[in-house]
């Protein structure tokens, strides 16, 4: 369904099209980005210019690769020029973003449990894969691909961060299932 999707939409684009391309992906996209970037109200916007992106590129997708790791990879990209962004930018001291409940935040579920608040403490390179890999199912192939990153490289990133929140949780005294 969705590679005939693709199809139609490189074919003749409408708005009706692009718009059952965005309910596949939006849900998964906001979450991936607010767990990337902190942030549920920067994930919209990540999003957001994501599907532009998409919109633009979407003429020049090779019909022969899954679209799914080719859609990520833009997200990621989108995501990396969000936090590239917030680096440069001078803290105030209230960020409305982080600091103050938001009154439409429909995404705040990623935000309840240990394990996410412990994904949240890993350093980029761990957290991003574990995000990909854990919320998004996507292969180590395609995580490896999409973050110019050798295969192995990947495995190991996410051994170790499996690794470092087992230690975190057992610190705890709570117990780790699916080591």
């Amino acid at each position: 369904m969705e590679h005939d999707l693709i199809v139609r939409l490189q074919q003749e684009y409408s708005d009706e099209l692009f718009e059952q391309l965005y309910r596949l992906y939006a849900d998964r996209a906001i979450r991936t980005a607010a767990a990337i970037t902190g942030s549920a109200a920067s994930a919209a916007d990540v999003v957001q210019e994501t599907f532009i992106r998409v919109y633009r590129n979407l003429g020049s997708y090779d019909l022969d690769r899954p679209f799914e790791p080719w859609f990520y990879r833009i997200l990621y990209n989108e995501c990396n020029r969000y936090l590239k962004k917030q680096a440069r930018m001078v803290p105030s001291e209230i960020s409305e973003e982080k600091d103050l409940p938001s009154e439409t935040d429909t995404y705040e579920f990623d935000r309840h449990g240990e394990v996410y608040e412990m994904v949240q403490q890993l350093d980029d390179k761990h957290r991003i894969p574990v995000i990909l890999k854990y919320l998004n199912d996507l292969a180590e192939k395609d995580i490896a691909e999409l973050m110019d990153l050798n295969v192995n490289t990947v495995k190991s990133r996410l051994f170790q961060a499996r690794k470092k929140l087992k230690e975190w949780v057992l610190n705890r005294g709570g117990e780790f299932h699916g080591s």
